[in-house]
């Protein structure tokens, strides 16, 4: 089975790339693609998240092995996405912080002749900056901002 996966690059304007894997293939191969597709060159560190369908991060898929022993680099793309579970994020380069929304947008049987992965459509210019980025615990921002116990000043 191939998947047409559609990336956005987490910028302020739209940078896509549509991209063509056959589902057997490994998340690090997908990691590869995505990277080079826009330009990088693949010698940062990147993960994989699960998401829900509003985008909401969950569990981490490190590419290479860490403390906890878990690597996820050889998984099946099959094994990560399906007809239900069809969004990822990925995060490129954990200085710069590089975030791309993945999601599947069809599944369709190999075309003969054609080699996958390849890149089916672009939109878009890669800044040459990495976006800023805020964390903010969205949950748990009003709690804090409106606890009585909450000093705006302390820190100051």
């Amino acid at each position: 089975m191939i998947l047409r996966i559609r990336t956005i690059l987490d910028v302020e304007d739209d940078v896509i790339r549509d991209i063509e894997i056959d589902d057997s293939s490994i998340l690090e191969d997908l990691s590869l693609f995505i990277t080079k597709s826009y330009g990088f060159k693949d010698k940062e560190m990147a993960s994989f998240f699960e998401t829900d369908e509003n985008w909401k991060q969950g569990t981490e898929m490190n590419l290479i092995e860490l403390d906890e022993g878990k690597n996820y680099s050889k998984n099946t793309l099959n094994s990560v996405l399906n007809k239900k579970k069809r969004r990822l994020i990925f995060v490129y380069d954990f200085l710069a912080l590089w975030t791309f929304y993945i999601e599947v947008v069809e599944f369709t049987e190999p075309l003969k002749n054609i080699n996958y992965p390849k890149l089916v459509f672009t939109q878009g210019k890669v800044p040459k900056i990495p976006p800023t980025k805020n964390f903010i615990d969205s949950e748990n921002i009003n709690d804090i901002e409106d606890s009585e116990d909450y000093d705006y000043n302390e820190n100051y």
